[in-house]
């Protein structure tokens, strides 16, 4: 009796005779015919490296990565998967091994890190595999690759972690950098428009235009001063701006006073 998701290799005194399917099946008894089972539809999974191993994989910028991953497999030709290799599932993970390692060489540690391209090289992994795995006719076929973990190597994860808190710092830094770079861009527009605008009046009066400037520059620079000294014909040369304008604030509420009455 073979399962619904099994299949099985009949030999005949050690030699292939014929593959059986699921279902009921006649075979001669041993030691003339042997049977031998296997689950032909159901994934395996293989975690590599297996418990918390570290599997240190270089990159193209010569630099370390502990790397571990899933990979899943089934068994498409079983005759292929019995016969062609000595310990099959031990030939999978070494495959899995080699084309991580080849595809990990092609990217930065940064990416490796990051995970940027990362469905990438999974993908290039599966098919690596598929490849080596054909050629060696294993009658294996591999499903997918997961990247579970890209971690720097134990030893230094400490300085990474300051890198890449410096980089984060950095980072913080250029966006304060450019706000404040809009900022006085979009000031500097507002002042270029303000002076545009001004400039088209002093076209139409020049004189009245610069007169009109004057007072509001001085009115701006005297605003608050409480002492001016002056030196123009008819003008008083000490001002005492601070006593004016004491005597209008007192003036005021004797106004307000004498209105309501």
């Amino acid at each position: 009796m073979i399962g619904p998701k099994e299949q099985a290799v009949v030999t005949l005194f050690g030699k292939y005779a014929r593959t059986i399917d699921s279902g009921v099946n006649f075979t001669l008894p041993w030691p003339i015919e042997q049977v031998d089972v296997e689950d032909v539809r159901t994934f395996t999974v293989d975690s590599i490296p297996e418990g918390e191993a570290e599997k240190l994989m270089l990159t193209s910028d010569k630099n370390l990565v502990d790397l571990s991953y899933l990979v899943r497999w089934n068994i498409k030709n079983l005759v292929n998967y019995k016969f062609r290799l000595t310990d099959p599932k031990e030939s999978v993970r070494e495959v899995a091994e080699a084309a991580m390692r080849a595809s990990i060489a092609q990217i930065s540690l940064n990416d490796a890190l990051s995970g940027a391209g990362r469905a990438q090289v999974e993908q290039d992994v599966r098919e690596r595999m598929q490849r080596i795995l054909d050629y060696y006719k294993a009658g294996v076929a591999v499903q997918g690759v997961e990247i579970k973990k890209a971690d720097p190597p134990s030893k230094v994860v400490t300085a990474f972690q300051q890198v890449t808190v410096a980089q984060q710092e950095a980072e913080r830094d250029r966006s304060e950098a450019r706000a404040w770079a809009q900022q006085l861009l979009a000031r500097a527009q507002g002042d270029a428009e303000a002076f545009d605008k001004v400039y088209q009046q002093y076209k139409l009066a020049p004189e009245v235009t610069k007169r009109r400037m004057y007072y509001e520059t001085m009115e701006r620079v005297l605003r608050d001063n409480d002492t001016v000294v002056a030196e123009a014909k008819g003008v008083t040369p000490y001002l005492p701006l601070s006593e004016v304008k004491r005597r209008a604030a007192d003036a005021a509420p004797d106004a307000a006073a004498k209105g309501g009455q």
